[in-house]
């Protein structure tokens, strides 16, 4: 039994004709976390967000709401409040009109409303824009109003659907560390839809990695990371070798054809795995001093490191390292055994989801 449990998803399955979208979906969200729902385009993440948020019906399933079923409820009967990629601003009302048209819907008295834009206004930093025009702010201005707008109407849970997705890095960066600073003096629940890998390890307390209709893994940002559950997961989030290998024994996996040390146990003796080696989990020693020896093909500076990538035993390592090895330059490979990730090969795509939270 989960104490805090605010949303639960039961076996929520949506078709598009003969397209399965979300296939039989279990998924629960506690009061005041972050879940990021992450995924590449067609996943199912913003099908689900507009689930939760009454804007789409499930074929099958129930949408639980503080111990309430609200499957059946439309959007505006819900604690919820969305905000979408575009902003959806009425751009002949000024932003205090803006931010006022729900409570004026909902018939709140005036000094009410007063009160919570100049609430609302100074939360997103942006005091003293009452009487400015959408036209006139910043793409980065006009999605703090979006939000204002969504949080005067005190909603348990706030839906955010790729809200960044229009503006440059530089806005998105700031608008994530806002989003974060927001959550934590609001207290609410935040569902945050993207298919931007830093944008969600950034920002969450929980991700949810999709993949054709599947939950493929459910975890804190450092779990996703360092403990991938499959493949796609390990190359969808961050950068990743992935490698055919053979698990040895407990503690020893066969490389490319060299007995590297690691943790795991488990999984059987000679038997197929997948091994996962993040590029920044890899060191680059004397050739002499490496479990493998390879030779460097390629290098690019990135500022904080250099990438490189390494040709040993027919396999091309990714690498970023701080210390430089010039192209051509034989070197050794060595990895850390508690880098090393190993992971059962699936005997089917179905095999790599999961289907509820860890």
């Amino acid at each position: 039994m989960i104490d805090n449990k605010l949303i639960d998803l039961i076996n929520i399955t949506k078709r598009y004709g003969n397209n399965v979208v979300i296939d039989d979906l279990n998924l629960y969200i506690r009061e005041n976390e972050f879940l990021t729902l992450l995924g590449p385009s067609g996943c199912g993440k913003t099908t689900t967000l507009r689930i939760i948020g009454g804007f789409e019906q499930p074929d099958q399933g129930r949408v639980i709401f503080d111990g309430k079923d609200i499957t059946k409820l439309p959007p505006n009967e819900r604690q919820l409040n969305t905000v979408f990629q575009k902003y959806a601003l009425f751009t002949h009302m000024t932003i205090e009109e803006n931010i006022a048209f729900g409570l004026k819907i909902k018939k709140k008295s005036r000094q009410y409303i007063k009160d919570k834009i100049s609430y609302a206004l100074k939360l997103v930093n942006l005091d003293g824009f009452e009487n400015r025009m959408p036209d006139s702010l910043s793409g980065g201005q006009q999605q703090r109003i979006a939000i204002a707008r969504a949080i005067v109407n005190e909603p348990k849970v706030l839906l955010l659907d790729e809200p960044l997705g229009a503006l440059d890095l530089k806005l998105r960066q700031d608008m994530q560390y806002e989003l974060i600073r927001l959550k934590n003096e609001l207290g609410i629940t935040f569902v945050y839809v993207t298919h931007d890998q830093e944008e969600a390890l950034t920002m969450s307390d929980t991700i949810m990695v999709m993949n054709q209709g599947y939950i493929q893994q459910i975890g804190t940002p450092e779990k996703i990371y360092n403990e991938p559950k499959n493949a796609f997961v390990a190359d969808f989030i961050g950068e990743s070798n992935i490698i055919n290998a053979t698990m040895v024994q407990d503690r020893l996996v066969n490389i490319l054809g060299a007995n590297f040390p690691c943790v795991d146990v488990g999984f059987g003796k000679i038997q197929p795995v997948d091994v996962v080696i993040r590029p920044e989990d890899i060191d680059l020693v004397a050739p002499e001093a490496g479990i493998i020896t390879g030779r460097v093909t390629s290098l690019i500076f990135k500022g904080v490191h250099y990438e490189m990538t390494v040709m040993a035993n027919g396999f091309e390592w990714l690498v970023h390292s701080t210390d430089l090895s010039p192209v051509g330059a034989e070197v050794g490979i060595k990895v850390d055994p508690y880098d090393i990730q190993i992971m059962n090969k699936p005997e089917s795509e179905d095999e790599e989801a999961v289907g509820v939270n860890e």
